[in-house]
């Protein structure tokens, strides 16, 4: 970490700040003249408010996340206290654990689901606040025991802000993992995932929809390490990318030596809805062991000129009709949100989009639950 001050304004005292190097770093590099290995980001040093700090079980220290030890040791640092739960062995928790995150707030989290148990993770990082764009974070480790079964939720939109996102989950036999992943916005964006495989026959699914126009970052490293015989990853990226945004997306199927029958396949489509668009993609599979399967591929592409002559005859402008795909993408989100403070992060994206926030012209009909969801 490299220390240095900056003033956040003309009459404002110095905040301190510090540079987070090489981080959201993929296992196995690459040739880095596109500069796809990872990311620098510059964050608050301010430290914790109070005196009092409480950590979680040292069991939590062995759990992989996906941004790296350097963003876990700096969120360590920065939450004003960290938050334990604990599911009991065969218990179905109905009301969801979540973890709601706003602007300038640090969020530091641990969750032991045990054998046979059932639970909903939320994680609700919102972007501003009374107007104010700091630095959020949120970082989040689960331990998922034999048998237990975990659904993930991630909605992050930080507006003008910048947001951290670093999670890793370790798993037990027969342990199933379920992860959607609605990344909404945010002048920056940086995801990191980690999943360790660890026994027999575990499984994770992970659905990650994006978004991010203007001159909006985001940045995505995610990890999966296959330990255990015949264990399962379905990895699943689709994403809308429209100005001058910046994407680079990291995924790494790790089929480590003694996963006999594992599987993993990864995919990922992207929509380029503009010529100024930056779009990386660095799918990797490292293998150790013969019996084994995995693949990976990526697609990007444009609105085809059939659709837009299909729309354009039905009375749509050309971005009109590229909105669509936009307007989809959060209808979706919103119908799908699993909490309060999931729905309150898609209303906050949405307006700050004022082109999703039609509500006076024809086109407003298309997604109602964008402008109306009570009424959906």
């Amino acid at each position: 970490m490299a220390e240095k001050n900056a003033a956040s304004g003309a009459a404002c005292a110095a905040t301190p700040e510090i540079t987070l190097e090489r981080v959201n770093v993929a296992p196995a590099q690459t040739w880095n003249r596109l500069r796809t290995n990872d990311i620098t980001l510059t964050v608050p040093a301010r430290g914790r408010a109070g005196d009092v700090y409480f950590s979680l079980p040292r069991l939590f220290e062995g759990v992989e996340c996906g941004m790296g030890r350097e963003v876990t040791d700096w969120a360590e640092s920065q939450a004003a206290g960290a938050r334990y739960v604990e599911v009991p062995r065969g218990e179905k928790r109905e009301e969801p654990i979540v973890v709601a995150v706003g602007a300038g707030e640090v969020a530091d989290t641990g969750v032991m689901v045990r054998e046979g148990a059932e639970a909903t993770i939320v994680v609700a990082a919102g972007g501003e606040k009374d107007g104010e764009a700091g630095t959020s974070a949120s970082l989040l480790r689960v331990i998922a025991e034999a048998g237990a079964r975990v659904h993930l939720y991630e909605y992050v939109s930080a507006g003008a802000g910048q947001h951290l996102e670093s999670v890793g989950i370790s798993t037990g036999r027969d342990a199933r993992v379920d992860v959607h992943q609605r990344l909404l916005g945010g002048a920056t964006v940086a995801l990191g995932f980690a999943c360790d495989l660890a026994d027999a026959r575990a499984r994770i699914d992970l659905d990650c929809r994006y978004h991010a126009g203007g001159a909006e970052v985001l940045d995505i490293n995610e990890i999966v390490r296959q330990r255990g015989r015949k264990t399962r990853s379905e990895l699943s990226y689709s994403g809308v990318l429209e100005g001058a945004a910046k994407k680079g997306l990291r995924t790494t199927i790790d089929l480590i030596h003694g996963a006999k029958g594992a599987q993993g396949n990864e995919a990922e489509t992207v929509l380029v809805l503009g010529d100024d668009v930056v779009n990386k993609t660095l799918p990797t599979i490292l293998c150790d062991e013969d019996d084994v399967a995995g693949n990976h591929g990526a697609t990007i592409g444009s609105v085809s000129p059939e659709q837009l002559a299909y729309l354009a005859d039905r009375g749509l402008s050309r971005e009109d009709a590229e909105q669509l795909f936009v307007r989809a993408l959060y209808e979706e989100a919103l119908m799908n949100a699993p909490c309060d403070e999931a729905r309150a992060v898609v209303d906050d994206s949405i307006g700050d989009r004022p082109l999703l926030n039609h509500e006076d012209d024809d086109s407003k009909g298309v997604c109602p639950q964008l402008n109306h969801p009570e009424e959906a």
